[in-house]
């Protein structure tokens, strides 16, 4: 109760305002993209410098940089909005054919073309109004995910990054390695003495972050040498193609790469940990209608994939 008097003093317009000045960093564009004068926003910058006791904004010759606090206040501002706008969007009954909801969903590349896609087309199908924002996730979003969940909708990553959180699963993918096409020394399947001599590309390679097979490659007793790292499941084959290298994709993705660049596959020569992938959730949303259809359109869309395999 203690937090309701000072909810009711404060004007909820400045978060508005506020996400406007932390985007464009200048009076004169925050109000030019909120359509108001610049002398309103140049008060609601007084309030809210009032109300933190921290200028915000700090001049810098002809421009401005945002203050330490107003860094921080960037993620925070952009939540509220998130939240304060599905509050307002809430329907007491919700119609997927007539909505025109946008759902937002974190996730790599290969989480995009697999799954995503099928979500994508599915939707089209029952629901034409609804869009579907696919980001892709970092390190740092998937170590905040219970925070960014809140405003965002769900995230697609397999178990074992993310814990007390709602989930459900989709499919089951296996790991296969990858080389270049004009590579003659490994076959259908490699050796673990091949693992060890070769030179790698990884994605993903940190202690936050980081593909099972690979961690199970150094319990195994094999330190790889990597020669470079990217994030992105996608790109990897051109870091492949033509090179001595050797990397590790999900079975699902490894037709695209192959399709995209001048690569090829190859069997493992260990018993690599399947990977299950699922879509994770805030509990905030587990009433949501909307929120539970988007998460039978992601069951529908794993089903696809299942039956595809």
């Amino acid at each position: 109760m203690s937090d309701q008097p000072l909810l009711s003093r404060l004007d909820l317009n400045l978060l508005v305002s506020l996400d406007a000045l932390l985007t464009e960093r200048s009076v004169t564009r925050a109000a030019e993209r909120l359509h108001l004068s610049q002398p309103a926003l140049s008060a609601s910058l007084a309030r809210l410098r009032t109300h933190f006791d921290d200028p915000i904004l700090a001049r810098r010759g002809n421009s401005y940089d945002l203050t330490p606090l107003a860094i921080r206040l960037t993620d925070h501002t952009t939540t509220a909005l998130e939240a304060a706008r599905r509050v307002f969007e809430s329907q007491a009954a919700w119609n997927p054919e007539l909505s025109t909801r946008e759902f937002s969903i974190y996730g790599s590349d290969y989480s995009f073309v697999t799954v995503g896609r099928h979500v994508s087309r599915l939707a089209r199908e029952q629901a034409p109004g609804v869009r579907f924002r696919f980001m892709l996730h970092s390190p740092a979003v998937v170590e905040d995910a219970a925070s960014r969940l809140r405003s965002a909708d769900a995230m697609l990553i397999p178990h074992g990054f993310l814990s007390d959180l709602p989930y459900a699963d989709l499919w089951q993918d296996h790991w296969v390695g990858i080389t270049s096409t004009h590579d003659t020394t490994i076959g259908e399947q490699a050796t673990m003495a091949d693992l060890s001599a070769r030179p790698w590309v990884f994605t993903y390679q940190s202690r936050e972050a980081f593909t099972s097979a690979s961690r199970q490659i150094q319990q195994l007793g094999i330190e790889p040498r990597f020669e470079a790292v990217v994030e992105s499941f996608l790109a990897l084959a051109y870091f492949i193609e033509d090179t001595d290298r050797l990397g590790l994709v999900h079975a699902s993705v490894a037709p695209a790469l192959e399709r995209s660049a001048d690569v090829r596959t190859f069997a493992l020569p260990f018993d690599a940990t399947p990977v299950l992938n699922a879509v994770w959730w805030h509990p905030v949303h587990d009433r949501d209608p909307e929120h539970q259809w988007m998460r039978g359109l992601f069951a529908q869309a794993a089903a696809e994939l299942r039956d595809a395999d």
